[in-house]
């Protein structure tokens, strides 16, 4: 067992699933946040206010609003909409393609961990989250 601290390993993984993220993504010269924004605009519509708030975790001080990112998939023609926000055609099938490549890299990630395991170390990071929310 690693006796590295558990913030070690959670840096350590997040940047081993942005670099894989943008490995899979580069080929659509695409990033993380068009991804975010892309998916939750799958199955239905929302405003930029409420997708700032639902990524806000992976925004930084430079990236506060997905806005641009929401622009940048307008230009493509994968959304459209200026109120609220919902995929194209062209953006649903974008979407289906790329959740494909997506969905392969979440079963490299959790090869050889149970869906109890995992269900039980997303539990504790909750938790923890919790406990300094909380504060």
């Amino acid at each position: 067992m690693s006796q590295l601290p558990i913030g070690y390993w959670l840096k350590h993984l997040d940047r081993l699933i942005e670099n894989d993220f943008d490995r899979i993504l580069a080929a659509e010269s695409l990033g993380r946040r068009h991804w975010q924004v892309l998916h939750s605009r799958h199955g239905g519509g929302a405003r930029v206010a409420a997708l700032d708030e639902r990524l806000a975790p992976f925004l930084d001080e430079e990236e506060a609003t997905v806005a641009p990112v929401a622009e940048q998939l307008r230009e493509r023609g994968w959304v459209q909409g200026q109120g609220s926000l919902s995929l194209t055609e062209a953006g649903t099938r974008a979407h289906g393609e790329l959740f494909a490549r997506v969905e392969q890299s979440r079963r490299r990630l959790s090869e050889g961990i149970s869906e109890q395991e995992y269900r039980a170390a997303v539990n504790v990071l909750e938790r923890m989250s919790a406990n300094l929310e909380n504060r």
